[in-house]
């Protein structure tokens, strides 16, 4: 068994909830834009967005048209992405599983996307499992954030260092990262089924409020609720305090680039399995 299949907690997104569609950093539409024209896709194309969460990836390609099924293990996540769905107007056909226990008749699909998940999977496992789901013109789209080191995203270091002190560090996927043997997702992407990668990214700018960097760190399941229990108190007491010497106006400036990782089967070689 995977270091990743032991650490499996499908539910360890649920005291997240009532922050993450509201304070994680938005998919921005000309990212979407972009994938939607790189790979081709057309309406009525069905996508498997893996890890939905409340839902943000889904509604934003069923916004362009595709037939999304949204998958996550995590009850009170689709009940989110479902009043989401609702008020966007869109539909969704939301699915309690994940890549460890996959819906029944998944698939084909010609693309698959995770948002900020895979690194909670078996990524290899995960990658052959899709040679069987997705199209052989199809994509796995891996979509991601980064904080560049910039003077305006001091708070955020700040936040990295703070859940460091109140245990960050012991997440199974942060402490492989800090492992010699670590390995990057594209690593795993070359030696699978959908080896041609291509990266694609906006950055972003956005003006953020104390609450707002509080109710972020709630969001990560580092932070979480959860995870802090009863040290969650001097956890948001410390960080408010932070905050306040950051900046005594309480106003914080986030440049985030919003990435999607694009990864198809080589033309070349022997067509993956693929569905028909």
């Amino acid at each position: 068994m995977t270091e990743a299949r032991q650490s499996y907690d499908p539910n360890r997104f649920r005291s997240t909830v009532p922050f993450y569609a509201r304070y994680r950093p938005p998919y921005p539409e000309r990212l979407i834009a972009r994938v939607v024209e790189f790979t081709g896709l057309a309406p009525g194309d069905a996508v498997l967005d893996l890890g939905c969460g409340p839902g943000p990836l889904a509604i934003a390609f069923a916004r362009a048209g595709m037939a999304v099924t949204a998958v996550d293990p995590e009850p009170a996540m689709l009940d989110a992405a479902r009043a989401a769905a609702r008020g966007a107007g869109v539909a969704l056909d939301l699915r309690q599983g994940s890549s460890f226990d996959w819906p029944q008749r998944a698939g084909p699909f010609r693309m698959v996307t995770m948002g900020r998940a895979f690194h909670w999977m078996d990524r290899k496992a995960t990658l052959e499992a899709l040679d069987a789901m997705v199209t052989p013109d199809g994509a796995v789209v891996l979509f991601d954030d980064e904080h560049p080191r910039t003077a305006e995203n001091a708070w955020r270091r700040m936040l990295g260092d703070l859940g460091e002190r109140y245990g960050r560090g012991e997440s199974f996927h942060i402490a492989e990262r800090k492992s010699a043997g670590y390995r990057r997702h594209e690593s795993f992407l070359l030696e699978s089924p959908f080896p041609v990668l291509d990266g694609l990214s906006v950055i972003t700018r956005r003006e953020i409020g104390a609450d707002d960097v509080v109710g972020l760190a709630y969001s990560l399941s580092t932070c979480s609720m959860a995870k802090l229990g009863e040290r969650a108190a001097a956890f948001e007491a410390e960080l408010r305090e932070e905050l306040a010497r950051l900046s005594p106006e309480g106003r914080f400036t986030e440049i985030v680039e919003m990435q999607a990782l694009v990864a198809r089967r080589d033309a070349t070689a022997r067509p993956g399995r693929g569905l028909p």
